[in-house]
């Protein structure tokens, strides 16, 4: 992943645990120069190791440090310049989601080595649609979560997701079935 993605990883952590407790984490992950740059490629295993070793210090579970993450995310590279991209992507939480791929192929222009995940929207109504999530990363499932939640805060809509088919569980993908409230 990119060093975009642990920065926002270390400005979450900063901001649940404080300095102390990125400090700890970055210690119990092995991480002896825990200073990453936006622009640079990183082995995925750092990303792993730090969700890890935030689950060991709080004793959550992954899904829940990465739902949270997944929020944060959404609200993150908007203020990291990526805002105008994302108002471009889409006003509602239907749109955004149809041109989902579009924007990852434009943000592939500047990160050369993005390998995103592919989404497909299908089923659509005005209030409801099914989000297929395709990954070759394991276990991310709950990221996408918080970010859809991150994202409908950010088009001020409210949302429900419900994870209805998991890669966890045997699924060839995972099936999110969303419901737009407002």
């Amino acid at each position: 992943m990119y060093g975009l993605v642990n920065k926002a990883v270390e400005g979450f952590v900063k901001e649940q645990l404080g300095d102390d407790g990125w400090t700890q984490v970055c210690a119990k992950a092995g991480l002896s120069d825990p200073t990453f740059i936006s622009m640079d490629a990183y082995d995925d295993s750092v990303t792993y190791n730090i969700v890890g070793a935030a689950c060991e210090i709080t004793g959550l579970e992954a899904s829940a440090i990465l739902e949270g993450f997944g929020r944060y995310w959404m609200l993150y590279t908007a203020e990291e310049g990526y805002g105008p991209l994302l108002d471009m992507t889409g006003s509602t939480v239907h749109e955004f989601l149809d041109n989902l791929n579009g924007m990852h192929s434009r943000i592939r222009a500047t990160f050369p080595e993005l390998r995103p995940p592919d989404f497909e929207v299908t089923d659509e109504t005005e209030e409801t649609l099914l989000l297929h999530y395709r990954t070759e990363r394991p276990g991310l499932a709950p990221m996408a979560v918080g970010i859809l939640y991150g994202l409908a805060e950010r088009l001020g809509q409210e949302i429900t997701v419900e994870h209805r088919e998991k890669k966890a569980d045997g699924a060839d993908h995972d099936i999110f079935y969303i419901e737009v409230i407002g």
